[in-house]
């Protein structure tokens, strides 16, 4: 059963994850989000690891058993974070207009929950928990390692951008899928999944 839906796996119109609207940051009035996306802020200076800019390569959250290469993604036609092609619904997408993990503010990843043919990278995102932590490897071999802080639901039209993509004060993590009520072709789910993690420790692969 698809996450929610009650339907059987998503079909056809939900395969591209819905993100027209789920992962859509246009709405809403928390000011400029292609600029709070650019990440203008100049952070001030805090006690705990920073990192340089690097890539990152593959991800994993021991907790859920998820293990997977991550890919850079960019903007969809209609301004949403895109998210990764179909054939690749078992890897994850770094959007590359934003942070990269370890440095100030939110590096932002997302992923599909599922696909017509059964569950896909973050099918299990909902049901992590605060303090479960989230590894990423970056192509310059350090590992950045991240702590949940919390586990949050937002409909589709009510995503507080500033929140979400606007906290330059340290170094963050935001893991994004959709989820909740499944509403049918051509609306797809009710919910934006994120997960806000912070930097906690870095160490080499």
């Amino acid at each position: 059963m698809a996450k929610g839906g009650g339907r059987g796996w998503a079909g056809p119109a939900a395969i591209v994850l819905v993100l027209f609207g789920l992962f859509a940051i246009g709405s809403g009035g928390d000011g400029n989000w292609r600029d709070i996306l650019a990440g203008g802020n100049n952070p001030p200076p805090r006690e705990f690891p920073v990192l340089e800019p690097s890539r990152p390569i593959r991800m994993a959250v021991p907790s859920l058993d998820i293990r997977a290469p991550v890919h850079s993604v960019g903007l969809a036609d209609d301004g949403s974070i895109a998210v990764p092609a179909l054939h690749r619904h078992n890897q994850a997408g770094w959007y590359d207009g934003g942070p990269t993990p370890g440095q100030f503010g939110p590096a932002i990843i997302v992923g599909h929950a599922d696909t017509r043919d059964g569950p896909s990278v973050f099918h299990d995102l909902a049901d992590i928990e605060p303090g479960a932590i989230v590894e990423v490897t970056r192509r310059d071999r350090v590992v950045a390692v991240f702590e949940v802080n919390s586990v949050e639901h937002f409909g589709k039209d009510e995503l507080p951008i500033e929140q979400v993509y606007g906290d330059y004060v340290r170094p963050g993590l935001r893991l994004i899928t959709c989820g909740g009520e499944w509403l049918g072709d051509g609306i797809g789910y009710a919910d934006n999944i994120v997960v806000f993690a912070s930097l906690v420790e870095v160490r080499d692969t």
